[in-house]
């Protein structure tokens, strides 16, 4: 009879801190700059360079517990993490061993429902900590050389540990976008992957079923994307299931996933926290946190995506699927309640903001050389134009089909829907006369279509609505060419 196996798995989190400068001096941070161009003798580790603590990096990370429903420490100290690799010049990292700033916390995550358009299950995955540390150098390897950059040495990086409390790939990838949404919309992080803001070892064990000792743990490094994170450890489950039903023992170890490849290879045995003999560091004086501190960021943390999404759905009536697209982008919440505001119903300016506002935006950025300078923030459509197009098709000045041929052009160019129509003469035609004259055309011209429709095929009068709107370029009033239309079939 064979062994049923179950799977256990934590991820570790490290998060680049949106900050002016590194964790330890007043050097600046960003990506893209010349390599090692954003050094200073702090950073390289020289002799006599002392290290100042970054406090935009301490409240930012304060701000995460916040978020996560973490205890804040009362003091928090620094530590340094002994290593020997080329990607920290001083040998060791500044980094929080036994009192780290963040302890407990948890992230609420959302399984796939039924279908893409039905919210799925929800259930809360429990953390372990969260440390605040600087980050390390990028080493970049060649066929025969290795180079470094040091840009990124010494900014700011937040590492949000997990309990071993996910225990499906689908969990761990609805963690990630969970955690990730949490943190841009805070303001936190831009989290973006392909630049390193965001980077996971995710740690996988699997057990007999029925059984509570946790297996032996792998750890999974190289994770690149969200996708890339879940992939490997589909590969690393059905790796380890398989090893131990051949009789073989898994060892703890770090692995590397190759994205190209589509599996691990082993990279070294698992280091102990002995192995990095970590001690207080003597330079840098523990922190202690003053509770009205912690009080007053408490007042800036924002609504998180997962209650905004339940009260746009409660109070406004909105779709899941339209939520779903809204709530893990704040800006772009932002911008739809601002047009919602201005509008008499949110749903309508939900779905421009989500399928036509999104589509201009994306197709812009495919458009632009510089793809970081479209984005909602700087939209050229602001709200009330867009709330002004959506209050054209309420007063039935222009059609539905007439406003979405003219959002492109409002977008490229700034100008309002009121000025379009009237420099385009597209205003909705409600004369009875010309519509009548026009349905009377239309069931002529397609007899079966009129036919169907008196034997009771409701849908074959659109055959017939289509001809007259195609007529009028779709400024004929929907409404009145429907109810002239029933009113011709039915004499």
């Amino acid at each position: 009879m064979s062994v049923k196996y179950e799977t256990v798995m934590g991820l570790e989190v490290h998060v680049q801190l949106d900050t002016n400068s590194k964790m330890f001096t007043r050097v600046g941070t960003g990506f893209g700059k010349p390599p090692n161009t954003l050094t200073d003798p702090v950073v390289l580790g020289l002799p006599g360079a002392l290290p100042v603590m970054n406090r935009e990096a301490i409240e930012k990370s304060i701000k995460v517990g916040l978020l996560l429903g973490c205890k804040i420490a009362d003091v928090c100290k620094w530590d340094r993490k002994n290593y020997f690799y080329p990607d920290m010049p001083k040998n060791y990292q500044i980094s929080q061993f036994d009192q780290p700033i963040c302890e407990g916390g948890e992230v609420e995550i959302e399984l796939p429902g039924e279908t893409p358009t039905v919210m799925g299950e929800h259930r809360k995955v429990m953390l372990t900590r969260i440390h605040l540390e600087e980050d390390v150098g990028k080493l970049t390897h060649y066929e025969r050389d290795s180079l470094v950059d040091y840009n990124r040495a010494g900014s700011p990086l937040l590492e949000i540990v997990s309990e071993p409390d996910l225990f499906t790939p689908d969990e761990v990838f609805a963690y990630l976008t969970s955690l990730r949404n949490s943190l841009i919309s805070a303001g936190i992080s831009p989290c973006d992957m392909e630049k390193g803001q965001l980077r996971c070892d995710a740690n996988v064990s699997i057990r007999p079923v029925g059984t509570t000792t946790l297996g032996t743990k792998v750890e999974l490094k190289n994770l690149n994307t969200i996708s890339g994170v879940k992939q490997g450890v589909e590969y690393e489950i059905r790796r380890q299931t398989k090893a131990l039903e051949n009789g073989e023992e898994i060892f703890q170890e770090t692995r590397r996933w190759n994205p190209e490849e589509k599996r691990t290879t082993s990279m070294r045995s698992k280091e102990m926290a002995h192995d990095y003999r970590y001690f207080p560091d003597p330079d840098l004086m523990p922190v202690k946190i003053d509770p009205e501190w912690v009080k007053r960021i408490e007042k800036e943390i924002p609504e998180k995506p997962f209650d905004k999404q339940r009260r746009y759905m409660a109070e406004m009536n909105l779709p899941y699927t339209a939520t779903a697209a809204l709530c893990g982008d704040r800006p772009l919440c932002e911008y739809f309640e601002k047009t919602a505001n201005l509008t008499k119903d949110p749903v309508k300016a939900a779905n421009w903001v989500v399928n036509d506002l999104l589509r201009e935006l994306s197709q812009a950025r495919k458009d632009s050389e510089n793809e970081s300078g479209i984005s909602v923030e700087n939209c050229p459509l602001p709200p009330a134009s867009l709330a002004e197009l959506i209050n054209l098709i309420e007063e039935n000045i222009v059609s539905n089909n007439v406003a979405k041929e003219l959002f492109p052009e409002m977008f490229a160019t700034g100008k309002s829907a009121g000025e379009l129509v009237k420099e385009k003469g597209l205003e909705m035609k409600s004369d009875g006369d010309e519509i009548e004259s026009l349905c009377a055309k239309a069931i002529e011209d397609d007899p079966d279509a009129a036919e169907k429709f008196k034997g009771g095929k409701e849908g074959a009068i659109n055959a017939l609505k289509g001809s007259v709107m195609k007529a009028t370029r779709g400024q004929a009033n929907p409404q009145v060419v429907d109810e002239t239309l029933r009113r011709l079939l039915s004499s």
